[in-house]
């Protein structure tokens, strides 16, 4: 939606043209439907719970316990009320999610029927229930004291022909007798007109408002817990693998890469360089050693070497080293971490830094390790021209998907200007 068009009421209630535009008539017409649908569970509330109020009310005036049978009613007339409202709020709450869009332009999915045992288990049922109590109970009260106002205000407004020989109207608390007692009331009551029409729009937009939050569809906590330990199992079974295949190639494939390419290298002495297998053997000598070159890329991509042999400070301070803008770093980190997050703090260390290199034209840069409670905290400043943007493809989306991987979270804060901070949250949950 385009500021031209506002999606929802709310938003437009905000806009200065508000008064001129369709959305008034919008949030009359939601008003106005809503009546007979407050009416009919306002009436249905009572019917059941008058009798139970007035029972209960009863027997408190007189000061003596109730009876068993009021005990009984009641108890009945509760279940009753609690076994009807799940069925009742199922075409109630589709109706209101339907006419929500008079006064809200985004969607909200509506919720099928799940059948009746599902419909009582359901979280989202219980909600639509409390909706409809809402309705019946809050609703009715809020537009009789709207209604209230709006007959003063016409009161006032119509003053002066009421007021004359024969009609003594009351307006607020005074008494008119003529018409040019009425004027000055007519004039507020012109007045008020503009306030009560911002006055019906923003009662609309607290009752969609409401309805949006009651009948948007919950968020399903469990899914959601499965979805984490789904993610942790991925992650955990990722790193069995890749430990499994660095094994391999530092263990397997490259000891046996190495003998073939010092092989080859013996065999080449003893060639005669005017001998026909001469070149094609230096070809061969040539493509192994760059294939043993390619390997060790690989295994240092997978887990850095550097990362085994110095730990997280010390592979650090390497790349800080190595990279083309000053680097200070500060660490202050004390025991073990998990193996998962060394190589991740590792590569967040890399990535920054590599970024700081291809695009802040910054003069400076600090890398800060330390922990704060159970998690690592990776912060990577620098003094550059700011202004980092994910969608411009500077590797901070790679980079976010690496720290989620590891249920962590990525900080950016990086203005126009400069300076950049990349703050990363890492869990070091064994």
């Amino acid at each position: 939606m385009t500021s031209e068009h506002p999606p929802h009421l709310a938003e437009a209630l905000r806009r200065r043209d508000w008064l001129i535009s369709a959305w008034p008539w919008r949030a009359l017409a939601y008003l106005i439907s809503t009546v007979p649908i407050a009416g009919m569970l306002t009436v249905g509330l009572l019917v059941i719970g008058a009798p139970m109020l007035a029972a209960a009310n009863a027997s408190w005036q007189h000061s003596r316990p109730p009876s068993i049978a009021l005990l009984l009613f009641l108890a009945a007339g509760s279940l009753i009320l609690l076994a009807l409202a799940p069925i009742a709020s199922f075409p109630v709450a589709a109706i209101e999610r339907w006419r929500l869009r008079l006064v809200d332009g985004r969607p909200l999915p509506a919720s099928p029927w799940p059948g009746l045992a599902a419909r009582y288990r359901a979280a989202a049922t219980w909600r639509e229930v409390a909706y409809l109590f809402w309705l019946g109970g809050f609703a009715p009260v809020a537009y009789w004291v709207f209604l209230l106002l709006v007959l003063l205000d016409l009161g006032m407004v119509t003053s002066p022909w009421l007021a004359g020989d024969a009609n003594q109207p009351v307006v607020i608390w005074r008494t008119v007798h003529t018409p040019g007692e009425a004027v000055p009331y007519a004039i507020v009551g012109v007045l008020l007109i503009p306030v009560l029409w911002y006055a019906a729009g923003l009662l609309a937009a607290i009752q969609a408002a409401v309805a949006r939050w009651v009948l948007a569809r919950p968020v399903d906590a469990a899914a959601l817990r499965e979805v984490a330990r789904s993610r942790s199992r991925l992650v955990g079974a990722y790193e069995a693998e890749r430990r499994r295949i660095e094994r391999d190639l530092h263990d397997g494939a490259q000891p046996r890469l190495t003998s073939l390419t010092v092989q080859l290298g013996l065999a080449r002495l003893d060639v005669p360089e005017d001998s026909p297998a001469a070149r094609p053997l230096a070809v061969a000598h040539d493509q192994a050693r760059g294939l043993m070159v390619m390997l060790r890329q690989l295994v240092h991509g997978i887990r850095p070497q550097s990362l085994t042999d110095l730990g997280l400070t010390g592979a650090v301070r390497e790349l800080a080293d190595a990279a083309t803008t000053p680097v200070t770093v500060h660490t202050d980190l004390h025991g073990e971490l998990p193996e998962f997050v060394e190589t991740t703090a590792y590569f967040v260390v890399s990535e920054a830094l590599g970024n700081v290199a291809r695009h802040a034209e910054a003069t400076r840069a600090e890398v800060r390790l330390t922990r704060a409670g159970g998690d690592l905290v990776i912060e990577v400043s620098d003094d550059g021209h700011g202004g980092a943007d994910p969608a411009r493809g500077t590797g901070l989306t790679g980079l976010a998907d690496r720290v989620a991987a590891a249920d962590g979270r990525l900080l950016l804060a990086s203005p126009p200007g400069g300076p950049t901070l990349v703050r990363v949250e890492l869990p070091c949950r064994r």
